[in-house]
């Protein structure tokens, strides 16, 4: 089916006038919101739909205080205030669910025995679909703010190395609503010119 464009405030609420939070308003993101939330993720592409994504949404004072040493200090009030703040992971493992998730080829076999192939498959695969939730996030309304300056060896040890030990963190994200009157001014973009090649 051939969708037509999305109208400008679509448009507007997933790019143009979409921001990146730091502060939060001190109201809560309902499970049901985090539910719809991948339900949207998950159905974007992935190569032969690996979808090696996994998330684990800090949502308690106990579990973001869990992650506290691990982040930078520039970090840690930002991850305190938001209402949730999702480790976006990826599964080592991703291929064993390739029977399932791609059953008209045998697409396990080529990712059996060659780590490194895996590895790189997975961390780029998981970061498009880090992609996706960041979109999908806005488009159900909340507000996002994406973090690196955190140690992943560190957040690895507290938080999969006992139940999911083929877990690896990639990159953080806080949700929920932004306080908007703490933004500063949006930051220059490039031209299509500076970023961009016709061939």
């Amino acid at each position: 089916m051939s969708a037509g464009v999305l109208s400008k405030t679509a448009l507007d609420q997933l790019f143009n006038e979409a921001r990146t939070h730091a502060y939060w308003q001190p109201r809560g993101v309902d499970d049901a919101v985090l539910r719809e939330l991948y339900a949207l993720v998950r159905m974007a592409p992935t190569s032969v739909n690996s979808s090696p994504l996994r998330i684990h949404f800090l949502r308690t004072r106990a579990a973001k205080e869990k992650l506290m040493p691990a982040l930078s200090e520039g970090n840690r009030h930002k991850v305190e205030q938001a209402p949730v703040t999702a480790i976006l992971a990826y599964d080592r493992r991703f291929h064993d669910h390739l029977p399932a998730l791609f059953p008209h080829v045998d697409a396990k076999a080529s990712f059996v025995g060659d780590e490194p192939y895996r590895e790189e498959t997975a961390f780029r695969n998981s970061s498009l679909q880090g992609g996706y939730f960041i979109l999908a996030a806005r488009a159900l309304g909340l507000d996002v703010g994406p973090l690196s300056g955190f140690d992943n060896d560190l957040v690895d040890g507290l938080f999969f190395a006992e139940r999911h030990p083929n877990h690896r963190s990639n990159f953080l994200c806080n949700l929920g609503y932004g306080d908007t009157a703490r933004l500063r001014p949006r930051g220059p973009r490039l031209s299509f010119e500076q970023a961009c090649t016709l061939l």
